[in-house]
């Protein structure tokens, strides 16, 4: 029995009450030299868990409990691998060790759901590692430098508080369920000394909920991650970069110097008649469960490289849980599948490609190769572009030495017995929306169901052919009508492509048949991919300039202006200045001479999915909707109003004469704003205000407070334009701003602007009373809608 029996209290947390349990009297301490050289003399005895020491040095500082650790570890005749844990998983038996973590010993790692997230810092680079041959339970990240390393921890750990947070929960019982975690081995490009720690690979949202505690109530996510950052790797400015000992033990010692802080101020709190909430966010915050991987072996007939059989493994266990139980997204699926299946048919070498050649497209397909680098690795100099990334990638994993073996390791991923090209296709599409996924996330819904409806994935695009590289996608009409192969199955995947991404080729519905051209209507329903190969037939000279025109026309950092139905959706407003050049997909029109049809009036008409459905087919189009006979009624001439009709008339006079006043005096109430505007831009910033001293007159200081409030208010609005701005930048892994940051400003909105209406209201009636009183206050709420 424990000397002292835990303590439970109450505590404030923001506006709620929160029961606190569990409160031990005192913290853990850290382990000395002995106990750390006792965990790495077990692990090193332990045939099964090959670690080199720096990792068992890594091991043994995070827990708070060696001597157990030890245990676990020890061979014995009976037990020759030790009291580890098992787990087999497809390939490989995975070993691990069961024991509590101090919370700032424990790095986030790579999350298998951000694959599918454009994220603003890249991922480090991965490589497994091996013993003599044997896996390892380690694996490799390469930071730039130590500052990636900062940004990259900073950006999961906020995006997950951003997505998720269990504060609350973790708060009144701690962590509960067991974060998995493993060694791994931090290099740096520049040359920084390398270093060992624990990263967390299932249980980073309990883990970053548990520095969210630890920031307080009132923390934003960006708050908690800083904190997270700067006590496990030191503050930018005194962070710990250079010395005679190695970078792994100064951060080390930096780390313990930060808990021992903690230590003194919780006991400080403990000590208190009724300890405070800090006490409660300490305690339940500074330790956590968690299975250490330590061991892995591949079974006899597995398909890896030994370097690779961990991470699998490791992503194996993810997954049953993540699929299974808490799942995952399907693009997020999608992308952890179609980058395993990959690497397996790289491993087994019967695919008859190159082995360096599938490297290459495995870092194509992950982002490890950017769009610029692509000249340098394929051959034919192609453009350094995301839409000429998608067509070498598309024809790499879409061969046929390729796309049956990566079928059967996708089938053997999830467990399914068929998979035909719709289901392969979307595999494909969160790989290919990579490079424009942000900044086309208005429509990436709609872009990844016709992904699923076969994409790109034509008869001739899974067959024999090869990329035809060129600046001018219009220059590939002519061969393409010729028969030229490449050139039409290079329009195929490219204009096709950009049809998708730009929200003009969906997935076609019944409700699209009954809707209006402007509207996403289709003149015939038929699946995505037979669209495609529509359009992409040798003698549709329609359909392969419609191709072509789209493809020289995408962009990768915006929408086009017929991508959606109102231009409002994209939240992007039109330059004043007219420098701004439009994004517009253009119908064809094959007797102009530039082949972009225009209306009467000279006007290029916009491109609409009935379009590009209709130039797939057109002889089916037709069949759908003859031509109609064109009906042309009588002018009609408007009946004059009666004379003396008053201004309550329903004739055309009347209503143009009531509009009129009205507008003048809309106008004169604007001149009259933009003339208080004017004399307002001359006053002095907020700094140059003068403090509101009591000895001046009242008048003179709310003249003061009138600018500030106004100064605010336009500071929100530059703030708030900066925000809509950078969204794009943001991407999809963590919104711009937090819905309780919203929240709370919408609150804050609306009782500023109901007092604004209040004091408008009486400025109006001149300071007299309300005719109505009492229900002033009401009718302001309702105006500011609450």
């Amino acid at each position: 029995m424990p000397l002292h029996s835990p303590r439970s209290l109450t505590v404030q947390w923001g506006s709620d009450s929160v029961l606190v349990s569990n409160i031990e009297p005192t913290l853990p301490g850290s382990p000395g030299e002995r106990d750390i050289a006792k965990v790495v003399e077990a692990g090193n005895a332990n045939p099964a868990t090959p670690l080199p020491d720096a990792a068992w040095q890594a091991v043994a500082r995070s827990t708070t409990g060696p001597d157990g650790l030890a245990v676990q570890l020890r061979s014995t005749e009976e037990e020759p691998n030790g009291l580890l844990m098992v787990e087999n998983v497809e390939g490989a038996t995975l070993r691990s060790v069961v024991t509590r973590v101090r919370l700032n010993e424990m790095l986030p790692g790579i999350q298998p759901r951000t694959g599918m997230e454009v994220m603003e810092i890249a991922d480090p680079q991965v490589q497994g590692i091996t013993s003599e041959g044997r896996p390892c339970a380690v694996i490799g990240y390469r930071y730039k430098d130590l500052q990636h390393l900062r940004d990259h921890m900073w950006q999961t750990i906020h995006g997950t508080l951003s997505l998720n947070s269990y504060a609350v929960s973790i708060l009144a019982r701690g962590v509960t369920r067991n974060v998995i975690t493993h060694p791994v081995e931090i290099t740096f490009e520049d040359g920084t000394d390398p270093l060992y720690s624990l990263v967390v690979r299932d249980g980073i949202t309990r883990m970053a909920s548990s520095w969210a505690v630890l920031a307080g109530p009132g923390a934003e996510p960006a708050e908690a991650a800083t904190l997270a950052v700067d006590s496990l790797l030191g503050k930018p400015g005194a962070a710990p970069t250079t010395g005679s000992s190695p970078l792994g033990e100064r951060l080390a010692a930096s780390r313990e110097r930060w808990r021992q802080g903690l230590r003194e101020e919780f006991a400080q709190e403990m000590a208190a008649p009724e300890p405070g909430v800090r006490a409660a966010q300490i305690a339940q915050t500074f330790v956590l469960p968690a299975q250490i991987a330590v061991g892995a072996e591949g079974h006899p007939d597995h398909l890896l490289a030994s370097e690779d059989i961990f991470d699998d493994a490791i992503r194996s266990v993810l997954a049953s849980v993540h699929v299974e139980f808490k799942q995952w997204d399907t693009a997020a699926q999608n992308v952890e599948v179609a980058t395993r299946a990959l690497k397996r048919v790289i491993q087994l070498g019967d695919a008859q490609v190159r082995k360096s050649d599938l490297q290459v497209v495995y870092g194509l397909a992950v982002g490890r190769i950017t769009v610029e680098e692509l000249p340098q690795v394929f051959a034919g100099d192609p453009p350094g572009t995301a839409l000429w990334r998608g067509v070498y990638l598309v024809h790499a994993l879409s061969r046929p030495e390729l796309l049956e073996r990566l079928k059967d390791q996708a089938k053997a991923i999830k467990g399914g017995r068929r998979m035909g090209l719709k289901g392969f296709a979307e595999l494909l599409g969160p790989l290919i929306d990579l490079p424009w996924r942000s900044r086309k996330k208005l429509v990436t819904a709609q872009a990844r169901n016709a992904w699923n409806n076969g994409g790109v994935l034509t008869a001739d695009v899974v067959g024999e052919w090869e990329p035809h590289p060129t600046d001018d996608f219009t220059s590939l009409v002519a061969p393409a009508l010729a028969g030229d192969i490449d050139a039409r199955c290079t329009l195929a995947v490219a204009g096709g492509m950009a049809l998708i991404a730009d929200k003009l080729l969906t997935r076609n519905v019944g409700s699209a048949l009954s809707a209006p051209r402007e509207k996403g209507g289709v003149p015939f329903r038929a699946d995505v991919s037979l669209v495609i190969e529509g359009l992409s037939e040798e003698g549709n000279e329609l359909g392969l300039w419609t191709l072509a025109l789209a493809a020289n026309r995408f962009r990768s950092d915006d929408l086009p202006e017929n991508a959606v139905t109102m231009r409002q959706l994209t939240r992007k407003e039109k330059s004043q200045d007219g420098t701004d050049t439009p994004y517009v997909h253009f119908k064809v029109d094959l007797e102009a001479e530039d082949k972009i049809a225009r209306d009467a009036d000279g006007v290029p008409v916009t491109l609409h999915q009935w379009d590009v459905v209709w130039a797939s087919d057109p002889a089916r189009a037709l069949k759908a909707h003859p031509p109609r006979t064109v009906v042309v009624p009588q002018q009609y001439v408007p009946v004059p109003p009666e004379p003396g009709a008053t201004g309550t008339s329903t004739g055309l006079g009347a209503g143009v004469a009531a509009t009129e006043g009205t507008g003048t005096e809309q106008t004169g109430a604007a001149d009259h704003g933009s003339d208080t505007n004017q004399a307002d831009s001359t006053r002095s910033p907020w700094g140059a205000v003068p403090p509101p001293l009591l000895s001046r007159p009242a008048s003179q200081r709310a003249a003061d407070h009138r600018h500030m409030l106004r100064q605010s208010v336009t500071a929100a609005r530059d703030a708030l334009d900066h925000l809509h701005a950078l969204e794009p930048e943001v991407g999809g892994h963590t919104p711009i701003v937090p819905l309780s940051v919203l929240d709370e400003l919408h609150e804050l909105l609306i009782g500023l602007q109901t007092d604004v209406e209040n004091l408008r209201r009486r400025t109006v009636r001149g300071g007299e009373p309300s005719a109505e009183g009492e229900e002033t206050d009401e009718e302001s709420q309702e105006a500011a809608g609450v």
